[in-house]
Parts: C-alpha cells; structure tokens; sequence
C-alpha cells in the first residue's frame, strides 16, 4: 500500500463533487477513455490526441499522471487531496479500479471510487516535511518520503501527524520546494513538476508562526495585526476565563464601531462548538459589534456547523487567514514582531495544477 494525492482543479472547482460523489480524478477532460490503454505508451497516445498542441515534455507529464491514475494505484492505497476552498486537507482510501463516467462535465470522467475517511484535516495538524510533499503542482502524484502512508493513516485514527517513525526518516531529506516527491519509474516523465510556492511559503510562515507565537503570545501577535489594520486593542492578558482575549474598536479611544471581542485558541486542536457559542454570548453580555475567533487547528464539524448561523456576526481566522493577514500588515507590524518573524515579499511566474 502507498498514498497519492491527486488534486481537484487549479481553483479546487471538482472539490465538493469528489467529496459528496466518493470520487478522486485528473481532469484532462480533453482526453478520451483510457480504458483499453495497456501500456505507458497507450496512454502518450491518447494525451496526443486530446491535447494535441501540447510540447512533447507536457505530452510525457500528463501521460505520467494518468497512467498513475489508471494502473499504478491500487485499491486500498490512500489518497490525499488538498483543499483549496477551505485550506484543510482530505484523506480517503481507493475503492476500484480506473473508471471513465459519461459525465456532462468533461473534467469529471477520468476517476476513481474513494471513500473519504477525513474530510476538513487542519494543515496545522500535519509537520511541515510532510507538508512539502503534498505542496506538488502535479495534479497526481505519488507520497513516499519520510513515513507518509504511515503518518496519513494516523491523521485519519488520531486527527494529527506523529511524524516519522523512528529510523524511517533518517535516510531521507525533506523534498526540495522546487520538484515534488515522485516514484522513480516516473523520474524520467514528470520533468521539472513545481511546487506551489505561495502554499509553500505560507506552510513555512505558518510553521515559525506557531513557534514564535505559541500560547498566550498568540494574543499578543493578533492585538498588533489588528493594530496594524487601525484598531485600539486592550488584551485581557493570561489568568482571565471569562472567554475574552482582545477588546477592540475604531476611534481615538476604541470606542466607535465596529466593535470587536476577540478569542484567541492557538493549540493545534480543532475549536468545538462551545467556544463557538462561549464568544456569541459575549457579544450580547459585552455589548460588541462582532466577534472573532482565532482558531490556529481549525474547527470540529459541529463548530463549522454552528457558525454557518452566525455567519454576519463571527468571523473565523484560522492557520491560513493569519499568515494572510500577517503578509497584509506585515509593513507595519512592530519591530519585535518582525524580529521574530523574518518576511521578504518575492515575485514568481504562477505555475497552476489542472
């Protein structure tokens, strides 16, 4: 057994049909049926025809990941798909061999069955080297480094990667961010298959983030963004339960609207319901305009459910929304906070995954 990922469409636009149909596919939905492909070389053909302006390099590339698709997976391997909607990570098991729907839609036709075990897996809960394998551009590829079927598999029993076993990992380095992890029978057709680099970047920010900023200096991180964007904040500080780190509002005093009462979970932990519900009533009992809750693990279905009704009145900022919100206000932060969290802004070509 082995794990994949397979993504679902540069924008994740095939994400919620894969999830609600139990299916994992590649798209290439100018590519026909590969159902009597028998070799490598069958399915070169048929990316040839379906694509055929393509450069001979791109022609190998695609024919790699469909042949992946069609014979190198087994049933019973794990796949992985990383969410771009919601920034969380999938995992399911394979369920049957290749099949080819007679869908309207032609980006849904090359599949196959999934049952997916872990649907909204916080990126915050997986280290970071494992993170650089599932950052590919490549739309499938194959995940062997450094334990990963074994540390997936514990994502989908425990919630949260233990990391590499011991002696498993020491005979392999963290992928370079510039080529993804491939199986060596594909060394030579995947050529060059970059990384996303601004899910990259953010992975790493995220990771020095929580080092730097653990624990009650989380806090103290989200009152300076909030600084930044032109609040006055008042930081309740440790030894307070009342469910209330922040206080923060417009105008000289922070008195004027909107008014903003602020919690602040930084454990890797998914938020529950009743700190959900814990901030709603603060801001009847407080007076407040709005409330927002940082929760760097992400939340617990029924958290996500609850908050589906509190939509105008909660905001959410997880892992992913407080590196945004880091790189947004990052000019204006306070020197200390920019000590400790080293930032320069880059420019790259985009490279997207189909």
């Amino acid at each position: 057994m082995t794990a994949w990922m397979v993504r679902a469409g540069s924008s994740g636009e095939r994400e919620q049909w894969a999830l609600e149909n139990g299916y994992t596919g590649a798209g290439y939905g100018d590519v026909a049926s590969l159902n009597g492909c028998a070799t490598r070389e069958d399915v070169m053909q048929k990316v040839s025809q379906g694509i055929p302006n393509s450069s001979p390099g791109a022609v190998k590339n695609f024919a790699a990941q469909l042949w992946a698709l069609k014979q190198r997976m087994q049933i019973g391997d794990l796949v992985v798909m990383p969410l771009k909607r919601t920034s969380e990570i999938a995992i399911g098991s394979i369920d049957s061999e290749y099949t080819y729907l007679d869908d309207p839609d032609p980006q849904r036709r090359h599949v196959r069955r999934v049952t997916w075990k872990v649907t909204d897996l916080a990126r915050s809960r997986i280290k970071q080297d494992l993170l650089y394998s599932l950052g590919a551009f490549s739309t499938v590829c194959q995940i062997q480094r450094n334990d990963a079927e074994h540390r997936l598999r514990s994502c989908i029993s425990g919630g949260a990667d233990p990391g590499a076993r011991v002696g498993l990992s020491a005979s392999v380095t963290a992928p370079s961010p510039i080529a993804p992890v491939l199986h060596i029978e594909e060394a030579e057709e995947l050529i060059e298959a970059p990384v996303d680099v601004a899910r990259y970047a953010a992975d790493t920010i995220a990771s020095r983030t929580i080092e730097a900023f653990s624990g009650h200096k989380m806090e103290g991180l989200i009152a300076d963004i909030l600084r930044s964007a032109g609040y006055v904040c008042t930081e309740h500080g440790e030894g307070t339960d009342d469910g209330i780190d922040i206080v923060a509002g417009k105008g000289i005093l922070g008195l004027e609207p909107p008014r903003l009462i602020v919690q602040v979970k930084s454990q890797a932990s998914p938020v529950d319901s009743p700190t959900v519900s814990q901030l709603h009533g603060s801001l009847a009992i407080h007076g407040a305009d709005q409330g927002l809750l940082v929760a760097w693990g992400g939340l617990t279905r029924a958290a996500r459910k609850l908050l589906e009704s509190q939509r105008f009145a909660i905001r959410v900022w997880d892992a992913d929304e407080v590196v945004s919100q880091l790189q947004e206000h990052y000019a204006s932060l306070p020197a200390r906070v920019r000590r400790e969290l080293p930032l320069k802004q880059i420019w790259t070509l985009a490279d997207e995954a189909g």
